[in-house]
């Protein structure tokens, strides 16, 4: 477990990477226009393998502390969940971005945070094309 003092440093240190050019484009591009219609525009658009979460899941970055300086994650995760079940199938990973659903779900109000994003709608879907890794 690390200490307070720890915790905010890491939260610091990612809070810094998220500043560089090529995630900022990215980040806006997914909180703008990114809306899934399908697990298939999902796959077309992300197959992050890395994750803060897990920082959090082990202890690295105190949970309330996390929750509390990041909204992100929770956005994220409202937008990818309708399409969880079949992305685990497609992907034949049943523990696709279990660790971010873990982090949300044990949030003390996770289910009024995720309320405040709505769901895909049933009109015209936004691209799935987007920011792709750099090499």
């Amino acid at each position: 477990m690390t200490t307070k003092y720890e915790s905010a440093d890491l939260l610091l240190k990612l809070y810094d990477l998220r500043r560089e050019p090529v995630l900022r484009k990215a980040r806006a591009w997914f909180r703008e226009e990114f809306r899934p219609q399908t697990a298939q525009d999902v796959l077309e658009a992300y197959r992050g393998k890395r994750s803060a979460a897990t920082l959090v899941l082990h202890g690295a970055v105190e949970d309330q502390m996390f929750a509390d300086a990041n909204g992100e994650h929770i956005m994220v995760y409202a937008r990818l969940r309708p399409f969880l079940t079949e992305l685990r199938g497609l992907l034949n990973n049943p523990a696709y971005l279990d660790k971010l659903e873990q982090v949300i779900l044990r949030m003390p109000d996770a289910q009024a945070r995720l309320a405040r994003f709505p769901g895909p709608s049933k009109g015209k879907a936004g691209t799935p094309k987007g920011p792709r890794r750099v090499a």
